[in-house]
């Protein structure tokens, strides 16, 4: 018994099209032809039509198919191979899944780490921002002592008046609020050891992990606020002389007013 293409294609559960495909690329032989021209299919044609299929739907690529020799094992590595890969796509969506599970779960933005999303109502937006980029320059005991650190230290009044801090605010604010942030960073500082040596925690050197927290500090918020968290620094960490030459370089500005 012979079969057509499309005899063949239906009995393989695909199609003409990809017969003709299977033939242009070499995987299928062309079959005899009768004195009118048509196509005349043998049953060892339909068997490997059915083995292609087969290895089609099982993800088997139509350029390692042709490489195969059914004769040998090269078939059983190549399926131990394309298994492997699978169980590696699979692993890696349902750690998808469970990611996005807590990122419903909590509403919080999409783009923040997985691991801060039940953290999230603890940060502002620059904050978000920063804990994005902290996670690709530090490694992971930073931001395992960052995820800590937000989690056991609870958003403080300074640190709202900080976030709500406009850019025009007074110098007596600004000082006030560089003053009441001082102690938490100063208590931050002694319990993260992330925070007193951030270079040490760089994914690739410290001066490209500096480089990059400034500038986004920089962009993320306002002068009035870098002037604040300045403050506030020197005041933690104890540099007296630094502090004043500060205040003197405020004042020079002409921001020395007290309305």
């Amino acid at each position: 018994m012979a079969w057509s293409t499309r005899q063949l294609a239906d009995l393989a559960g695909t199609t003409v099209k990809a017969v003709r495909h299977y033939h242009k690329v070499g995987l299928l032989d062309e079959p005899e032809r009768l004195s009118n021209g048509y196509k005349q299919y043998q049953v060892p044609h339909l068997i490997r039509l059915m083995q292609i299929v087969r290895l089609s739907e099982l993800g088997v690529p139509l350029a390692q198919i042709a490489t195969l020799d059914r004769a040998d094992d090269r078939l059983d590595d190549a399926i131990s191979v394309l298994d492997a890969e699978l169980a590696g796509t699979i692993e890696r969506l349902q750690r998808i899944r469970e990611e996005l599970a807590v990122i419903l779960q909590h509403s919080s933005p999409a783009s923040l780490p997985a691991r801060f999303a039940p953290l999230a109502d603890r940060l502002t937006e620059p904050d978000q921002s920063l804990v994005m980029i902290y996670s690709r320059v530090f490694d992971d005991r930073a931001i395992d002592e960052l995820e800590r650190m937000i989690r056991e230290n609870p958003v403080s009044a300074a640190e709202l008046a900080l976030a709500a801090l406009p850019a025009d605010a007074d110098r007596a604010t600004r000082r006030r609020l560089g003053e009441e942030l001082a102690p938490d960073l100063a208590e931050a500082h002694g319990a993260y050891p992330w925070l007193r040596d951030p270079g040490a925690y760089a994914r690739r050197d410290a001066a490209h992990a500096e480089a990059t927290v400034g500038q986004a500090i920089g962009q993320l918020y306002n002068v009035a606020q870098l002037e604040v968290l300045h403050r506030a620094n020197l005041i933690a960490t104890g540099q007296t002389e630094q502090l004043e030459e500060f205040e003197r370089a405020v004042a020079a500005t002409g921001k020395d007013d007290e309305r």
